[in-house]
């Protein structure tokens, strides 16, 4: 009895932490910060910290939680509702930036950031990078290849996502303290 009782409200912490974490990523594509040349959101941090601190498991049960209510409609992206929202918003320009969402996640989950800080640096480099090159890939399908995707698409998050990545690997042995909440 005490077992199926334990296991139930570990279950329970679960949903908790994955339905906070979804309302935290939604906060995190609001809040819009002035950043040169263009605003910043902190979703692509919260993706990262996400993984890092929960998991691969419940990091990629959040963000897919999180896609599947701006997929139904609820105005959880970063510009919704004023760009639409639902299956037509998720299927504009930024798709391949929210499925890279589920890539980062994985990473951040899923690389040990128990080592120095540039090898934390590198990790968080390699798990953000996925959104960047998923986003691209769906960017240049969709406008076409001729246009300057990277230009685009990329170069103008650059300074902003060095920002937050130092950020991450400075914190890092912190953010790993979660983990024994779960």
């Amino acid at each position: 009895m005490e077992v199926v009782k334990s296991q139930n409200l570990r279950i329970l912490k679960y949903i908790l932490i994955i339905f906070l974490g979804s309302i935290l990523l939604t906060i995190s594509s609001k809040i819009k910060i002035p950043f040169y040349p263009v605003p910043m959101t902190m979703q692509t941090f919260v993706v990262l910290f996400l993984g890092m601190s929960f998991g691969y498991k419940i990091g990629l049960a959040t963000v897919s939680l999180y896609l599947v209510e701006g997929i139904i409609g609820l105005p959880v992206f970063s510009n919704s509702p004023e760009k639409g929202v639902g299956l037509v918003y998720f299927t504009g320009p930024t798709m391949g930036y929210l499925i890279g969402f589920l890539f980062a996640t994985f990473l951040a989950g899923y690389f040990n950031f128990k080592g120095n800080i540039l090898n934390n640096f590198i990790k968080l480099l390699i798990s953000v990078s996925t959104i960047y090159i998923l986003g691209v890939f769906w960017l240049g399908s969709l406008i076409g290849w001729d246009k300057p995707i990277i230009h685009l698409g990329v170069t103008p998050f650059l300074l902003a996502e060095l920002f937050k990545i130092i950020i991450l690997t400075l914190l890092a042995k912190n953010i790993l303290k979660l983990r024994k909440f779960i």
